[in-house]
């Protein structure tokens, strides 16, 4: 599969970011995962093909210190909440008014905050992620990659941390770089999703341990709605399924 061209875009402090566009109609602006890329999560999985067959353009960025975007080192380049003032300078580099908005794991933690900052997408997908995650009570994926990135070079082979750093090795992630993007990641309080108006579908993995908290992140949302797709957290988002789940969400508006 060919990958699309990659475009550019200044960040809000002139950081060089990217992004690949797929499909013409209703924009869809996608925010991918942790240490993955927009290429990989939605144009590899065949999400963005299967959006596209059916009447959207896929806008998918790469996140500041991920895939073809840039990876400072200086701490100071990575602010409190800096991948969504990243995604918003997207949305006003394209001057979109009339888009619908979505993410996986760490990406729709940054849809959650775009919407509790003002963003108003017709419709959002937040996939991957729950309630647990996006209030700050799920921190153990966190520590688990800091640990990690903090001791490359030194797991058994075969383990979960070698895999993680042989996926870190893959995708060309830059350790010092992808630890400020933690350091920026900002929680949403429970209490401020009440004021997301925006309907909004919380979807993830039927073998993912974030499901029960999606449910109750469904739930706390004043327009949500929970739907299970096969797959866990690594393997839900190349499932037909979900880009099915998806398509019917965005046909409903």
């Amino acid at each position: 599969m060919a990958d699309l061209p990659v475009r550019h875009f200044p960040g809000r402090d002139g950081t060089r970011l990217a992004y690949r566009e797929s499909g013409t109609g209703r924009p869809f602006v996608l925010l991918h995962g942790f240490f993955s890329s927009g290429t990989q999560n939605w144009v590899r999985s065949g999400f963005s093909a299967a959006l596209a067959e059916r009447g959207h353009r896929l806008i998918m960025p790469d996140l500041r210190a991920h895939g073809d975007s840039a990876a400072p080192r200086d701490a100071a380049r990575y602010p409190p909440d800096v991948l969504t003032d990243d995604a918003f300078a997207l949305i006003e580099h394209l001057e979109l008014t009339d888009y619908d908005l979505g993410g996986y794991s760490l990406g729709a933690r940054t849809v959650v905050r775009m919407l509790v900052r003002g963003a108003v997408p017709g419709r959002a997908v937040i996939a991957g992620q729950g309630l647990r995650e996006v209030t700050g009570h799920g921190g153990t994926v966190a520590r688990y990659l800091r640990h990690v990135f903090g001791h490359l070079g030194t797991f058994e082979p075969g383990s979960a941390e070698w895999k993680a750093e042989q996926w870190l090795i893959s995708t060309g992630g830059d350790p010092r770089a992808l630890l400020h993007v933690l350091d920026s990641v900002v929680d949403t309080s429970a209490g401020t999703l009440t004021g997301i108006r925006v309907p909004a579908l919380v979807v993830v993995g039927a073998d993912d341990d974030r499901d029960g908290s999606a449910d109750a992140l469904a739930r706390a949302l004043p327009d949500g709605t929970h739907a299970v797709v096969p797959g866990n957290h690594t393997t839900a988002i190349t499932a037909p399924e979900l880009a099915e789940t998806v398509a019917g969400f965005l046909a409903d508006q």
